[in-house]
């Protein structure tokens, strides 16, 4: 979601006001995903390395994030919406890493679409992670497989992204979902995050269906 510090400074306000445009951008297209009948929407909302920004933008984004948690969670009930997280949890606020877990706990039941919402996530600290349980486990070389990796993912009930949309002409992958999209689709907008809408997603969507997917073979 590229783009929200941008859109606030083009129009001379704080950053955090364009984190918190995108919020509401966020409720936006997640609705209009399930709308279309789209399974799983998984949204960047902090890596492990946005930690380096200032710590006023932090500490912000980290409030705003436990109180869309807590606000929108009537709503999320309401349309059916089943709630995940990915990450490394444990090095969030207590009271954001409360509000998230909350969120995905009474939303578990739900059977709509799926909204997976990466938190102190990167992609490669997740392959770290897996290797370092499959370590754990005692696994044998022998045994270590693709499959195998995938079921230690932080989300390996997830399927492997079809669609990756980058705002604000964003063209690098950004350390997200690394084993996951080995095969996913890329596609690249100039419009800012807070600047997409479900017309935008559309256009996504569109481009993706009119693609070819061969997988490394031939069609």
């Amino acid at each position: 979601m590229d783009g929200n510090g941008r859109w606030a400074q083009k129009r001379g306000l704080q950053r955090l006001l364009g984190h918190r445009e995108g919020y509401r951008t966020l409720k936006k297209v997640l609705l209009a995903a399930s709308d279309m009948g789209i399974g799983c929407l998984t949204a960047y909302g902090f890596s492990v390395e946005n930690w380096r920004r200032p710590e006023a933008e932090v500490g912000g984004l980290m409030t705003l994030i436990e109180e869309a948690a807590k606000a929108e969670l009537r709503d999320l009930k309401k349309n059916n919406v089943r709630c995940r997280v990915s990450g490394r949890l444990g090095e969030v606020p207590e009271r954001t890493r409360n509000a998230l877990q909350a969120m995905a706990v009474e939303t578990a039941s739900n059977t709509g679409i799926v909204f997976n919402l990466a938190i102190n996530y990167g992609g490669r600290a997740e392959i770290v992670d897996a290797v370092k349980a499959l370590v754990r486990g005692g696994v044998p070389e022998e045994e270590v497989t693709e499959e195998l990796i995938s079921r230690h993912m932080y989300s390996p009930d997830i399927p492997d992204p079809d669609l990756m949309i980058r705002t604000a002409g964003e063209m690098r992958w950004s350390n997200f979902l690394l084993w996951e999209s080995a095969y996913t689709e890329l596609y690249v907008t100039e419009k800012t995050w807070p600047e997409f809408d479900a017309q935008e997603l559309q256009k996504a969507v569109d481009s993706f269906q009119s693609r070819t997917r061969k997988f490394g073979g031939v069609v």
